[in-house]
């Protein structure tokens, strides 16, 4: 009889394919396998004097497309984190942390211990800063897990931030007002931040938030019901005048001393250090414009400040990597005198001389100042959700509230 090699051959070619899919599978598994090994976050610690390049050049990369991305001055972010500059480092202590997957970089973050902090809240708070990921939620969980471990270490029961390091310097994540990049010394990041540092648990501790005044916006009546208001301040014994920048130093220690007074109670509040206050002296002493800075007097003693600056920011946003030699430093030179908008950085009246005005008044010189110059407007921030007269100060001349920045916190 001839054999039927149809039904010889057709269960052969199914056996040998039913052999292959299960090699393929057994192959597909494998790699699976492999791939997570690889593809798992693992956490490498670097210091000032090994790895902080990286740390400090990530940012970059994670924003290179985003056109509202303005990078952080890489000579000043490397002095800020070298302990024997940076003023911090004689109270405070910082670990940095970068995550990485398959050896690239996707994250990195800052533990901090602020023992000023601390003592002046009487609380038992670590901090965390300088975070920045990738929209990964295994990546986040592993950078905060490295600063609640060293928050742990310290002896802490709750961890919170983001400070950079403290809340005298950059603070927040960026929860509201994506659409433009953020004013000079005020923090950017990308939309799902807020979500991921929620989805590790991190709760709302305090939101603070930004006002933008535009000139075109600001009525002649409100200018002069505020010149109205100063002339009540005269007739009480307050002056306002602009700083002396032959006697900046002196100026200096006048703003600091009512700075610590004036801000005492607010939430989040650190004194500023003698060293870090000259710190910032320094820092800001290139962008001082003493037609925007002003001391408010009464009966001769020194009771109020106002400082504003040019939002340089509109010149350091072409420059993506953040490095300033050997062209940028004299792009911002003379730039700084260019730019559009400015930034109304901080204001402090002491306790008791609050609520007569003296705000009201440095916002409105604020502002017809840049209205004579022809700017587009100024931003003021940051202003604690709960501090009303500033807020109210800034919505009398109809201030936008555009930006809102969050600070988180959890227990450990």
């Amino acid at each position: 009889m001839k054999a039927d090699l149809k039904a010889i051959s057709l269960p052969l070619f199914f056996e040998k394919r039913m052999k292959k899919k299960l090699l393929l599978h057994t192959v597909k598994h494998h790699f699976d396998l492999l791939t997570n090994i690889t593809m798992s976050v693992t956490i490498q610690e670097v210091s000032f004097k090994n790895g902080i390049k990286d740390f400090i050049d990530f940012p970059h990369d994670l924003y290179k497309d985003d056109p509202h991305y303005v990078p952080e001055i890489y000579i000043g972010q490397k002095d800020m984190m070298n302990p024997d500059k940076y003023p911090f480092f004689q109270y405070g202590k910082a670990k940095y942390f970068l995550a990485k997957r398959d050896n690239k970089i996707v994250g990195r973050i800052a533990a901090i211990e602020n023992t000023n902090y601390n003592r002046h809240h009487h609380s038992n708070v670590g901090f965390f800063g300088f975070a920045d990921f990738i929209e990964d939620q295994e990546v986040v969980n592993a950078l905060l897990d490295q600063a609640k471990a060293y928050a742990k270490e310290n002896g802490h029961d709750a961890l919170m931030g983001p400070t950079n390091f403290t809340t005298n310097e950059t603070a927040g994540t960026l929860v509201e007002g994506f659409n433009e990049p953020a004013k000079i010394m005020m923090t950017y990041n990308k939309p799902y931040y807020g979500r991921l540092l929620e989805g590790y648990g991190l709760k709302k501790e305090m939101d603070l938030y930004a006002y933008m005044i535009y000139t075109e916006k600001v009525s002649e009546k409100s200018l002069r019901l505020a010149a109205a208001i100063e002339d009540r301040l005269k007739a009480k014994g307050f002056t306002i005048r602009n700083i002396n920048p032959k006697d900046i130093d002196n100026e200096a220690k006048r703003i600091h001393k009512i700075y610590n007074e004036a801000w005492d109670d607010n939430w989040g509040f650190v004194p500023f250090t003698d060293a870090e206050f000259d710190y910032l002296k320094n820092d800001l002493k290139m962008l001082l414009d003493p037609k925007f800075a002003y001391i408010a007097e009464k009966d001769g003693e020194p009771v109020g400040f106002g400082l504003t600056i040019p939002n340089i920011n509109e010149v350091l946003i072409k420059n993506k990597r953040g490095r300033l030699f050997p062209w940028g430093i004299f792009r911002l030179l003379w730039g700084k005198n260019k730019t559009k908008t400015v930034r109304i950085l901080a204001l402090g009246i002491r306790k008791e001389y609050r609520k007569m005005g003296v705000e009201a008044a440095f916002f409105s010189r604020n502002i017809a100042e840049a209205k004579r110059r022809g700017l587009i407007g100024g931003e003021a921030s940051w202003i604690l959700e709960n501090n009303e007269p500033m807020r109210a100060a800034a919505e009398h001349l109809n201030g936008e509230r555009y930006k809102t920045y969050r600070l988180y916190s959890i227990k450990i």
